[in-house]
């Protein structure tokens, strides 16, 4: 699976971005997607996650009431919708595909468990 991410911009703190994820390849076979940041000098950290077939969502607590994740299943897109943006949450956004289905309940927070990647985009929140 191929995935291109798009939307990352520059807006003042209280501003609004959505982020986009179109993925893409000759099977089509996605278990889960996720969304996760990278600030300078930080470790990836998860932000969001979907289940494809059924929309559940899992979200990082920092982001919880700010951010929303969605998709959709006919152009094969997720979604990250950020509201009441932070200078905190000034980092480059990656999406991320998984296939397989886990045996441990917290797997989606590892960026490790993910076998596809976006390129990344930069959102950059200013005070």
């Amino acid at each position: 699976v191929q995935l291109q991410a798009s939307g990352g911009g520059s807006v003042q703190a209280g501003g609004s971005l959505t982020l986009s994820c179109a993925a893409s390849g000759r099977s089509f076979n996605v278990y889960g997607m996720g969304w996760f940041r990278q600030a300078p000098g930080k470790e990836r950290e998860f932000v969001a996650f979907s289940v494809w077939s059924d929309g559940s969502t899992r979200y990082v607590d920092s982001v919880k009431g700010r951010f929303a994740i969605s998709r959709d299943n006919a152009k094969n897109t997720v979604y990250l919708r950020m509201n009441s943006l932070k200078p905190e949450d000034t980092a480059v956004y990656y999406c991320a595909a998984d296939s397989r289905t886990h045996t441990h309940s917290y797997w989606y927070r590892s960026p490790e468990e993910y076998e596809s990647w976006g390129q990344g985009t930069q959102v950059t929140v200013s005070s």
